[in-house]
């Protein structure tokens, strides 16, 4: 039996794309906090630096051993608006570029936590950091930031939504050079997670630990060839498929989360099981919900075949794990996924059902490239209505949108590596700027109130 289950795992890594996506050294940098920001920054490098020092030589070191890829080392950190705003430093962008060249000394791929949490209102620090995020972005290579503008708790910040669609249209300008990609960079949540390894919205919650292990998992083709199996069963035996292999995928990434914990002397956080899909061939999460069963991703039925994944992936991971965390379900970024592409290029999937399928899967509207002449209001007004979905139904959302500058509906931007490329699709012209002047809080629900 143990044979057969090593080759079955061997089966699964060669020609399943069965990958560990990430393992993300969360680091609390609180004790980094000064009123001179140059000591901060030093504080910031030197710690990042002394306890991720080995973070991607243990995770080659496992990949080789182990024979499992693991895709991407990564580090997220204490939300940054925290530090700027105990410093007396106006220039929240040195902090952005002390992260990268942490990151970059480190050698790791990414560090998330360019990040402020502004879901019921600004301190300073937060305004600083949001106003710098263009600059900050546009000066660094691996800084990945984020914003929280609502929670199911505290309603939407609809000030804050205002501003993030500005800084989405800043953002794209300083990048233009490269179709806009610091928005790649860049995620606007509700109910953001303190424990997510996935970038570009990871940061380390001030209610984590000083530092920890987190892994993300991936592996959609491996549940579509499981799906090949059962072709014609009823819905029952679909479930049941992808609650199994789901189970065999995270027991592979808590095994490399606890060995990764083990060698770096770092307690060991939680697994994400998201589905997490790449752009080659075989590697899409359109195709398993086209093995369902639909002709095409985005045609009717897409939104409950997605909603059965997401919810299979989840009771199938949760057994597998103690500590299951972060997203955990099925990504649908629109860039990194080849049937996503196929899907939008042939007319089958547009925006307006991207935004129903986000109401059942892990976050929301993400990897989209859209006209670079789209106004900040529009880009903010999907903002709110994505942190709607998430408030209402008390579940993660976000929006990581491209306006491409000098792109328009039926060009397509070349990004390259697991960001793929992204057929820039169209958003409605009619205006939503009388909205989103108003400004002001928009109130939490009223199944919000749990004490």
């Amino acid at each position: 039996m143990e044979t057969t289950q090593i080759l079955e795992t061997i089966r699964m890594i060669e020609e399943e794309k069965l990958d560990i996506r990430t393992i993300t050294m969360g680091i609390s940098l609180l004790d980094c906090a000064d009123s001179s920001g140059e000591s901060a920054r030093q504080k910031i490098y030197d710690k990042i630096t002394r306890l991720a020092e080995k973070l991607v030589e243990t995770g080659e070191s496992i990949e080789t051993e182990f024979g499992i890829p693991i895709i991407h080392k990564r580090i997220s950190v204490t939300p940054v608006s925290l530090l700027i705003g105990a410093s007396e430093e106006e220039d929240g962008a040195a902090f952005a570029q002390i992260l990268d060249q942490a990151a970059k000394e480190t050698g790791v791929n990414f560090i998330g936590g360019y990040s402020a949490l502004v879901q019921k209102g600004y301190t300073a620090g937060d305004r600083r950091l949001i106003e710098s995020i263009p600059e900050a972005l546009a000066t660094t290579e691996r800084v990945c930031s984020s914003v929280n503008v609502g929670s199911t708790r505290s309603g939407i910040n609809m000030d804050a939504v205002r501003e993030m669609g500005r800084m989405v249209k800043q953002t794209a300008e300083r990048t233009k050079d490269a179709d806009g990609l610091g928005c790649a960079k860049l995620v606007v949540f509700a109910n953001a997670v303190e424990d997510n390894p996935f970038m570009a919205g990871a940061f380390h919650g001030v209610g984590e630990a000083d530092c920890v292990i987190n892994v993300g998992v991936s592996g959609p083709g491996v549940v579509k060839r499981a799906l090949e199996k059962v072709k014609g069963e009823r819905f029952d035996v679909i479930a049941e498929t992808i609650k199994k292999i789901a189970f065999k995928i995270t027991r592979m990434g808590q095994l490399v989360g606890h060995e990764a914990s083990e060698r770096l002397g770092v307690p060991f956080g939680i697994v994400d099981l998201s589905l997490a899909p790449t752009p080659a061939v075989g590697d899409s999460v359109a195709h398993i919900l086209e093995e369902m069963g639909l002709e095409s991703a985005g045609t009717h039925g897409t939104t409950a075949a997605l909603a059965l994944l997401n919810d299979a992936v989840k009771k199938g991971g949760v057994m597998a794990c103690s500590h299951v965390g972060g997203l955990s379900g099925a990504f649908i970024p629109v860039s990194e996924d080849a049937g996503m592409i196929d899907a939008v290029t042939q007319g089958a999937l547009n925006l307006n059902k991207l935004e129903a399928m986000t109401a059942v899967c892990s976050v929301g509207l993400d990897m989209i490239a859209i006209p670079g002449d789209t106004p900040a209001e529009t880009i903010s007004a999907m903002i709110a209505d994505e942190a709607a979905i998430g408030v209402v139904n008390n579940k993660t959302t976000a929006v990581r949108v491209i306006p491409v500058p000098g792109k328009t509906v039926g060009d397509t931007v070349e990004f390259g590596g697991l960001l793929g490329r992204a057929p820039v699709m169209p958003v409605s012209r009619e205006s939503s700027a009388g909205f989103i002047a108003r400004g002001g809080r928009i109130p939490a629900p009223i199944h919000s109130f749990k004490n």
